[in-house]
């Protein structure tokens, strides 16, 4: 097994950092790794901000559902989705280009998320911990004014990174899916509610936890997660930014 292909089984979420800086050097590493990512047409549909100001830090933390680790990450970037930047190339040009639409925004979510991933594969090859923010999304008129995002471009994932500590590198990787629940040939394949049910079972087993009750797991996650005040306002402000987007 190679080298790259270990990072990636052994790479976890890392949400505690020890406090040292991150060499300006090897974050232009990192940064470099995002730019030699996949991207539609070459067009790099994506714009990245480097948070460096620690009250913005500390602002950026609560914003997204009260996380502290996030203020005290050395690095901080946000990986926008960005239609803005075209459209003002074509403009530039003299054309007058369609509105941007809900393709134009997976197209260049893809990018940012594919940018961003590759900086995630890079750290952790460097001995850096990473872990992504999904709650970015949320509260979107102070993150737009906070980080001057314009219409037509978007947060995709907010990304803190640094050197983990040593019980965050001890702590043991969450186990996934078995690869018959997710993997189909040719075409998608529903399953069945035993499977379902048996899947979280196995998942549950590999992960060495004594396996829960699924219908009081599903009810409390649920409860915890998908119905959250925080998940209800990450649709409401993802809403509000496709609504934006389009405008851009």
């Amino acid at each position: 097994m190679n080298g790259t292909i270990e990072g990636i089984r052994n790479r976890k979420s890392m949400r505690a950092f020890e406090p040292r800086a991150v060499d300006p050097a090897l974050k232009e590493v990192l940064l470099d790794c995002a730019f030699q990512a996949p991207t539609a047409g070459n067009q790099m549909l994506y714009a990245v901000v480097d948070v460096t100001d620690e009250a913005l830090k500390a602002e950026l933390a609560e914003l997204c559902d009260h996380q502290p680790f996030i203020a005290q990450a050395p690095v901080v970037l946000v990986f926008l989705a960005d239609g803005h930047r075209w459209m003002q190339a074509y403009r530039a040009a003299g054309l007058s280009p369609r509105p941007l639409g809900a393709g134009d925004a997976l197209l260049c979510a893809a990018d940012a998320l594919i940018a961003a991933q590759n900086v995630v594969v890079a750290a952790e090859s460097l001995g850096l911990g990473s872990c992504y923010i999904g709650d970015v999304l949320e509260n979107r008129e102070r993150m737009k004014e906070l980080l001057r995002i314009p219409d037509g471009a978007f947060p995709a994932a907010m990304l803190v990174l640094g050197w983990p500590t040593d019980r965050q590198k001890d702590r043991r990787k969450p186990a996934r899916f078995e690869r018959e629940y997710v993997v189909s040939e040719n075409a998608y394949r529903e399953l069945t509610d035993a499977e379902i049910r048996e899947m979280h079972r196995r998942q549950q087993e590999k992960g060495e936890r004594i396996p829960q009750d699924f219908d009081a797991f599903a009810k409390a996650f649920c409860e915890r997660k998908f119905e959250s005040a925080f998940a209800r306002e990450l649709n409401r402000s993802a809403e509000g930014y496709l609504k934006d987007f389009r405008k851009g």
